[in-house]
Order: C-alpha cells, then structure tokens, then sequence
C-alpha cells in the first residue's frame, strides 16, 4: 500500500511538471490560439471587456469566460505565451483533481481515484487541449465541476449548497461555450434520475427555484449587458452559433456520424486498452462502481458523444467532456483488474499500441509532406515510449496491485515525449518570428494579411492589420465596420499597395505567388519557415 501510494503521489508531482514544462516556449499557433489570446488583449487595450472584438470588430461565436480568464491572466502574468497558456493548463490539471475527488466519491477507495485521476491526466487529448488556448477546456472543467456536484448532492438531496453549486457551475459552462453548458449537464441529471428509479427523490427537487434564479442571475452578468450593448448579438450568437450550426454545415465542418469513434479511441491513448473494461463497468462488472453510479458515468460519457455525432458541426475538440467519466470507469476497473480481466487489458493495449507505435516510427520517413517530417523526432519518441509502455504492461503482470501507478507514471512519460510536437507546431504554425521582422521595419503605415488570417500577427505586433481578400469568421464583424480600409480587395489591395503609404503585406509560404502576382516585385522581402513578408518601401 505504502508503495503505491508513493508511486500515485510522485505521478502527480510529475503531472504538474510535464503539464507545465515549456509551456511559454513556443509562439502562438494560429488560428486558434492566435484568436483566442488577441481577443482578450484587445480587452484589455480598449478597456470593454463586455463586446469580444476580433482584428477591432465584434466577434461573437463564442461567450466571455475564457477571454475573462485570459485577460486576467495577461494582466497578472503579462502578454505572453504562457500566460495565454496559463488557464487551460490549470483548468486541467484541475479537472484530474475534480476526477480524483468524483472518483473518491464514487469508489471509496483512494488509490482508484488517485488512478482515476492520473489516467486522464496521462491520456493524449486532455493533455494536448490542456496547452493550447482554446475554449474547449474552460467548458469541460465548469461541466466536470457542475456534474461532481451534482453527484454530491445526490447523497443528501436536501443540502441545498451542492444543488446551488450544480447550477453555478452550469451557468460558467453556458459563459464558456453556450447553451450546451446546461443542456448536457442538466440533462444528464434528469435522465439519471429516470433510469435508476429516483424521479421523485430528485426530479421534485432539483428544479429548485433558488437555484435557477442563481443560475440566471450568473448569466445576466454577461449577457444581458452583451445584448444591450449590441442588438445584433442575440439573433448572432443563438440562432446562428447554436440552431444553424448544430443542425446545418453552415461552418463547412461536416464530419460524418462516426468521426468521433476513432477520435475517441486516439484522444484515450496510451489507455485505449482500458475501453472495453470502461463499457463493461457502466453494466456493473467493476467491483468499484455500484450500480447507479455506472448509469450517471455511462450517461455522462456517452450523451455528449451522440449529441456531437448528431450535430452537423463537428471538430475534433468538442467530445473532451467525455473523458473525465471515461477516466474514472478505465482508472477503477484498471484499479481492481486480476487475472483474465487484466489479460484483456495488455491483448488490446497490444492490438491498439504496437501498430499505433511502428506508424509513428515510418510514416514521417516514407512522406513527401514537410510538415509530418518535420515531425519525426518527436513521433519517434512518443512511438519508443508507446513500446515502452507497452512493453511495462507485458512484464509487470506478476505484480499487478502496483502495476497501475507505475503505468500512469509511464503515461506521463509519454505525454512529456510527446511535448516537442508543440513546439514544432509553433515554428510552422505561429506568427511569432515573422511579427519579430516587421517591428524591426520603421515607418510602416499598414501590415496587410494576404488570403489568411493571422489573428496572432495581432496580438505579436500590437496593432490592427488590414485584411485582404479574405473575411471567414470576421464576415460578421467585416460587414459592420465603417472603414473600407481593413478590409479589401484583391483590387483594393493593388491601389493600397501603390499609393504613398509604406505598406508591408504577409501571405503564408504557399501563398507567396499569388501575392507576388498581385503586387509585383516586391521592394524588400523575407521569408522565414512560416510566412514572407513584401515591404514596398
């Protein structure tokens, strides 16, 4: 016991460092952190921290509270990488702690929890999302936190705090990402309710007037001042963002019904072994879980996944509220496997793991894409670790009581290999180096983005850029802007490119012709591994 429990704490202690390591060291990869990091700095420029604003026009696809956090972070940490980085990194970490503590509450049993927790610190997509600025971890930690206290409240439906908590915490998930933050959640209390038979315990009880007027309450603080400010924002962001996008193409995200079943399984690695025993203990056969709790864990993993297989819009990110339920089944059954059970466990790890490894070993080396070779030191060093693992699993059989911490301290391992990808994502991906070159240019009038945005061009340089012959996800705010110049034309480009202003255009390498064919000999230029950079001046 005393063993394991070492070994569960030092896990821990490595999570904290591997999550955390060099996490400032690479630039922004654009387009989403580039987006989700120049808003909150614009926040902060302007001083409104009610309209989000995107290159300075309103930006609505998504609620306030990650750009709060971020903005908040800047202001404490300063406008960098890791500050930007700072609140999906604790979020997650603090949603392994909030697994640890529904896992405890669950299975009673402090070891299985500390796996539980370890586990999906330890899986590659909770991991991955855990650093990089996005929004999706800011939703799936308020979800995770709001679905624990529900399940706190079901023991002792009449202690009103945890009920009130439940809704507080449905009502930060709605100002993370929307109205998915109490459909889900809050669906997934009513139908436990249902399928284990306590409708009357807590269906009479959890529509608690108090606590809906507390959930409202939370909300108005963004959204009413929001629609107030912009009469434009209600039809924007709930009809459009929420009705069209779940049920139409409109974002040109099409994915089919199955797509998030091999995401799934790779998001779960190196614990994708563990999937059939997860599916076996929603249905009672871990000796942790009881009966009821395995219907709210298989209702909390399993109705997001339809809800998203059902939706016309689909990114690989939206299931990551699947995996908190999912870690508590795999870690407890991976807790108590003995015998066949474990057997199973290494037969899959084995099936999934060897060839997912020997891929990562060849595919670089056989491919004529510059970005995947690029990737081959760190696909060969998370496939060397993957064996590893798997090779650990294969000969720690005999002392199986101790085998799960010592492969979650394995898992972590293999997310820390697996750590330079960001870094090589950041060099082809961020604007960092290129925003380096143009500040050292004086006198320049306008930065124009050729074809792409380049929302983390925004944040390096500090200032608005002019946005030529592409709009996508600023149509909203383009349409709406009053200044022709922000946003021009191939043609409107030319005449600005040749007028008496000193102008400097980027375009992505792969755009390089195409903006030399519409502006000519460029007076100076650069290129480095991500952009070029045309100076007519």
């Amino acid at each position: 016991m005393r063993i394991r429990g070492v070994l569960c704490v030092l896990a821990a202690v490595l999570c904290v460092w591997v999550y955390f390591a060099g996490l400032g060291d690479y630039g922004f990869i654009d387009p989403d952190e580039g987006r989700y990091s120049e808003i909150p700095r614009e926040m902060i420029e302007t001083g409104d921290y009610i309209t989000p604003r995107l290159n300075y026009v309103k930006y609505f696809e998504k609620p306030i509270m990650h750009y709060w956090l971020t903005a908040a972070s800047f202001l404490v940490l300063g406008q960098n990488e890791f500050a930007g980085r700072f609140t999906p990194v604790t979020l997650g970490l603090l949603g392994c702690v909030i697994t640890f503590l529904l896992a405890l509450r669950i299975t009673r049993d402090k070891y299985s929890a500390g796996i539980s927790a370890l586990v999906l610190g330890s899986s590659v997509l909770w991991y991955a999302l855990s650093r990089i600025n996005i929004t999706d971890m800011t939703l799936t930690f308020f979800f995770t936190a709001s679905l624990y206290c529900f399940r706190v409240w079901v023991d002792d439906v009449e202690d009103r705090k945890w009920l009130i908590a439940f809704y507080v915490c449905m009502a930060f998930a709605v100002l993370s990402k929307g109205l998915i933050g109490v459909v889900l959640p809050g669906g997934i209390a009513v139908v436990y309710a249902v399928l284990t038979g306590q409708s009357k315990r807590i269906l009479t009880r959890i529509f608690s007037p108090l606590a809906i007027v507390v959930f409202l309450a939370v909300c108005c603080v963004w959204f009413v001042p929001v629609c107030l400010a912009n009469h434009d924002f209600f039809d924007f962001f709930f009809i459009r963002e929420h009705f069209l996008r779940y049920t139409t193409t409109i974002h040109d995200r099409y994915q089919p019904f199955w797509f998030f079943g091999p995401v799934l399984l790779a998001g779960f690695v190196p614990w994708t072994g563990l999937i059939l025993d997860a599916f076996r203990a929603i249905f009672g056969k871990c000796r942790l879980i009881d009966k009821n709790d395995g219907v709210l864990l298989g209702l909390w993993f399993l109705m997001p996944l339809i809800f998203f297989s059902m939706s016309g819009s689909k990114l690989v990110t939206y299931i990551l509220p699947c995996y908190p339920p999912l870690a508590v089944l795999a870690g407890s059954s991976l807790a108590s496997l003995e015998g066949k059970d474990y057997r199973r466990f290494i037969t899959i790890t084995t099936i999934i793991l060897v060839p997912l490894a020997l891929t990562g070993l060849l595919w670089p080396r056989f491919t004529d894409d510059s970005d995947v070779a690029a990737m081959m030191f760190p696909a060969a060093m998370l496939a060397l670790s993957l064996l590893v693992f798997w090779g650990a699993s294969l000969l720690l059989v005999k002392g199986a009581r101790v085998v799960p911490a010592v492969l979650c301290v394995l898992g972590l391992a293999v997310m820390y290999m697996a750590s330079p990808a960001f870094k090589i994502e950041g060099e082809l991906l961020s604007h960092r180096d290129t925003a380096k070159i143009i500040r050292t240019i004086d006198g320049v009038d306008d930065v124009v983005v050729f074809q792409k945005l380049m929302q983390g061009m925004n944040f390096y340089l500090g200032r608005r850029t002019v946005t030529a012959d592409f709009l996508d996800e600023l149509e909203f705010g383009a349409a709406q802007e009053t200044n022709p110049k922000w946003f021009v034309s191939l043609e409107g480009l030319q005449a600005l490119w040749k007028s008496n202003k000193h102008i400097v255009a980027v375009a992505r390498r792969k755009n390089m012709a195409s903006l030399s064919r519409t502006l000519g000999e460029p007076v100076r230029q650069w290129v480095n591994s991500a952009d070029v950079v045309f100076a007519n001046f």
